[in-house]
């Protein structure tokens, strides 16, 4: 069986976009909401900084250039860490109750991002979110139609992109040209029943597994490239939300987690709210910081 342990008592209300820094071996996530917050711990030493956010914050990425280049609710903001600065980049295309939320670079360095539509959350069927690509300085949406945008992550060779509507749970799959950023061939790639949670915040592994936080399950669950369960890793908590590879050489799975409140499908028996880690025995990929 393997192990999950605690790797940081975090106490996040919405844990979310673990990422491993090769240069500074360090774990960087953030807590959404309640209250917005940039997180950089390293393990070695143990030293653990926060930077507090002026808005929700959705996600961020590494930059070649250096720095972070952050998702927050209305936009994407440059963010240099030694003075604290945040500099618009990009507006949101989005109405105001859409807000800017799970984001990734793909292989080439280009930058994705997609929107969480909170009227959903509050009951209403509405979908006005999109998956985006970062043209330039602006936000170009391309799959439209989107409740809450998860699952975001790239195969090893730059050519399928994986996401995820999560209310729907269904994972999609979609060809990408990796030279000019285009998607084509939209189609399902897997579909959890009702009693089996919701895909969340993902990753790929050297070997092109595909990798989800079955959320409100308790579990990850690993995928073939084509389709096919791998195997499932039961969790001691009920609601992982995204997870990185890390560690010197990769191996150690970190995963962030929630404390809202959902309907476990198994009753849990850690709390949720730390950021965990386990070693699954695959090996994950450099995160390819934005280019731009």
């Amino acid at each position: 069986m393997t192990e999950i342990r605690v790797a940081f008592d975090a106490n996040n209300h919405l844990g979310e976009t673990p990422l491993w820094s090769v240069a500074e071996q360090t774990l960087w996530w953030v807590n959404c909401e309640h209250e917005p917050e940039l997180h950089r711990w390293h393990p070695g030493s143990g030293a653990h900084r926060i930077w507090p956010m002026p808005r929700r914050v959705g996600g961020f990425v590494f930059k070649a250039s250096g720095g972070l280049l952050v998702a927050l609710a209305d936009g994407l903001y440059d963010f240099d860490p030694e003075s604290g600065d945040l500099s618009l980049r990009a507006p949101s295309p989005f109405p105001e109750h859409v807000h800017l939320h799970d984001c990734a670079c793909d292989r080439q360095g280009r930058f994705w991002i997609g929107g969480y539509d909170t009227r959903y959350i509050s009951g209403k069927s509405s979908a006005d979110a999109a998956w985006c690509r970062l043209d330039g300085d602006r936000l170009t949406p391309v799959v439209a139609g989107i409740h809450v945008a998860n699952g975001l992550a790239f195969a090893p060779d730059g050519r399928t992109m994986y996401a995820v509507t999560s209310p729907t749970r269904l994972v999609e799959a979609f060809d990408l040209d990796p030279a000019t950023g285009e998607l084509a061939n939209r189609r399902p790639f897997v579909t959890l029943g009702e009693n089996e949670g919701f895909a969340d915040g993902a990753t790929v592994d050297a070997e092109g597994g595909y990798w989800f936080a079955n959320v409100a399950a308790g579990a990850l669950r690993r995928y073939r490239p084509d389709g096919t369960l791998d195997r499932i890793v039961r969790l001691p908590f009920s609601n992982p939300t995204k997870l990185a590879f890390g560690g010197p050489d990769l191996t150690t799975l970190y995963v962030t987690s929630t404390q809202i409140a959902m309907p476990p499908v198994t009753p849990p028996s850690v709390d949720n709210g730390s950021v965990f880690a386990l070693e699954p025995g695959e090996r994950g990929l450099p995160e390819v910081s934005f280019a731009g």
